[in-house]
């Protein structure tokens, strides 16, 4: 949202609050890409990204009035879609990861093979992840939230918040090896 100047930007804000088509659609093509990238992260398959992005911009165009100016949109909006793709993530599980971090075993792989690998493609290989794995992985690494706030946003203990982050990065060491050796 760079191209803005704040005049701007608080205009299209006041024109979404009053629910104006034009600039609703105006901040959603300006937001979306980098809206979609986030479900996608969060999802399984672009269908359900689409979903999730489609959900969380009719909670933003329905809330957008709470906006305090405190802090900045882009923050207030990307955390209003984090928290839909963890609600989400909520509603559909069917079953916790509870694997006790004791009995994990480490793999290591060399610099050389991870240098290799463009952040697409480890996006990729994220969303091959199960959910449980994938969402915890997304929160810690990519979105920065510490082990006490995962485990209170998915209602889990933060070991098990540790352990799902210990897991997922051991399943992706394992792909990241399977590949280099083909």
């Amino acid at each position: 949202m760079a191209d803005f100047n704040i005049e701007t930007l608080n205009e299209l804000l006041v024109q979404c609050i009053d629910k104006q088509p034009k600039a609703q659609k105006k901040l959603f093509d300006i937001l979306s890409p980098r809206m979609f990238a986030i479900c996608l992260r969060y999802s399984q398959n672009e269908d359900e990204a689409k979903d999730l992005l489609q959900e969380g911009f009719i909670k933003i165009f329905n809330n957008l009035e709470q906006f305090s100016n405190k802090g900045s949109l882009e923050g207030w909006i990307k955390r209003i879609f984090i928290n839909t793709c963890i609600e989400f993530h909520r509603k559909n599980q069917k079953h916790r990861f509870l694997d006790n971090i004791e009995n994990v075993t480490e793999i290591s792989i060399d610099s050389q093979t991870l240098s290799l690998l463009k952040k697409a493609d480890l996006m990729k290989l994220v969303q091959k992840l199960p959910k449980g794995y994938r969402t915890v992985f997304n929160l810690f690494v990519v979105d920065g939230y510490g082990h006490s706030e995962i485990a209170e946003m998915l209602n889990v203990s933060e070991n098990t918040s540790k352990t799902q982050l210990f897991r997922a990065r051991q399943i992706l060491q394992e792909i990241i090896l399977k590949q280099d050796l083909k």
